[in-house]
């Protein structure tokens, strides 16, 4: 989708000319649909359409159907769409205005910012033990785990609640994560864990007095004008828009999807299967966004807490949010973002640098951004399509080292 619309056909056949030349023989033949790039982008051209041929070539090994992109810097901006929602024939082509499956971009999208807002307005201290608002959890050595940990997956919980035996609702959930046990004390070891999520979506929900899908919608999503993002995708966006996940379940997954019928495809609903035991809501996943509003979101960090003269977060949150608050020893990690864990070396590149932060999600979605150069790229897919075998892992590689080229991240913002 053209972002000259309304300009005059001499300027516009001006813009497309200027595109040619930037990318060469790239911007007229790859087959990206919807690709956008502002007139006064200080983008490098070559490196751009690397991007493009990297993602492609994914595409036609089969590792992801579809995807879109978006790399912004200082107002110069570049976004295509590529591929389809489907690896069928006549599938729908993959447009900027695809909604795909944000996974676990929503803790950071969704669930960290709502807690730091609460902490904002002295709601809750993110110092204080969980059982403070938990007393329930008091067993098993939860009692010492603070808030901060939860946020820094520094809790020594385990990974992911377990799938048997079966439950079912969001008060299982809690009651579930209540009874699991720490494996390593509290502030002493990274891992990574939905449970430390799952428990700060129960926290914002008791705190703020309302479900989470309203608490992110009010206070983040619609200030911020990202108004395809949120829980519950098909209460407001027809599914012909959605990108679909996986079809299942196969003998691999069944024990995860035992919930699906054979050959049933997930198109807006939740791929995670414990959010969707909990109903499509939970802090560890179940938003649905695009790449432009997730870059929405990315545009308001770089800018301190406000986009578009609206402020969502205050500038200490944001510090928080993105800055090292895990214990000394540990992996970095914000209030949320990933800054120097083993999760973040491919997302990152070889070019950003150690205090650029972002996240990823299990469908297949980026959000990567470099404070110092005032840059970001956004990636959003469906990779788990159609049997979670894929791996692009190498291409988040590629896709950080070359979106850091490509806005030369390594110079200075402008003032």
């Amino acid at each position: 989708m053209s972002r000259f619309p309304t300009l005059p056909r001499r300027r516009t056949a001006l813009l497309t000319a200027l595109c040619v030349a930037l990318l060469g023989a790239g911007c007229a033949q790859l087959p990206g649909q919807g690709s956008a790039m502002r007139a006064e982008a200080r983008l490098d051209g070559t490196r751009l359409a690397e991007i493009d041929r990297a993602i492609l070539d994914n595409i036609a090994a089969r590792k992801l159907p579809g995807a879109v992109f978006h790399l912004e810097r200082d107002g110069a901006v570049y976004e295509k769409a590529y591929g389809r929602h489907t690896y069928e024939e006549g599938a729908s082509p993959v447009t900027p205005d695809t909604v795909f499956d944000a996974a676990s971009l929503s803790k950071v999208l969704s669930t960290a910012p709502s807690v730091l807002l609460l902490a904002e307005e002295g709601k809750l201290d993110l110092e204080a033990p969980l059982v403070r608002y938990f007393p329930e959890c008091a067993n098993g050595g939860k009692e010492a785990i603070t808030v901060r940990q939860l946020l820094t997956h520094s809790s020594g919980l385990p990974a992911g609640l377990p799938a048997r035996p079966a439950w079912e609702g969001k008060e299982a959930s809690l009651t579930l994560a209540c009874t699991q046990t720490p494996t390593h004390a509290p502030g002493s070891l990274f891992r990574y864990s939905d449970i430390n999520y799952v428990l700060l979506g129960h926290l914002v929900e008791r705190v703020a007095g309302m479900p989470l899908e309203r608490f992110a919608q009010q206070r983040i999503f619609t200030p911020l004008g990202m108004a395809d993002t949120g829980y519950l995708p098909l209460a407001r966006t027809p599914a012909a828009r959605i990108a679909p996940t996986q079809r299942g379940p196969d003998a691999v997954d069944a024990s995860l999807h035992a919930d699906l019928a054979p050959g049933q495809m997930l198109a807006g609903v939740v791929h995670d299967p414990t959010v969707r035991r909990m109903g499509g809501v939970g802090g560890s996943a179940g938003v649905f966004s695009t790449a432009r509003d997730v870059a929405r979101f990315g545009r308001m960090l770089v800018g301190g807490g406000e986009l578009d003269g609206v402020r969502v977060l205050s500038r200490e949150s944001v510090r928080l949010l993105t800055t090292v608050q895990s214990p000394p020893g540990l992996a970095l990690r914000g209030m949320g973002m990933d800054i120097d864990s083993p999760y973040a070396q491919r997302p990152r590149g070889t070019v950003f640098p150690v205090g650029s932060y972002g996240h990823t999600g299990f469908t297949g979605c980026i959000l990567w951004v470099d404070p110092h150069s005032r840059t970001f790229y956004v990636l959003l897919s469906n990779r788990v399509y159609p049997d979670d075998k894929s791996n692009v892992l190498a291409l988040y590689t590629q896709l950080g080292t070359l979106s850091a080229q490509a806005a030369d991240a390594g110079a200075p913002a402008r003032p």
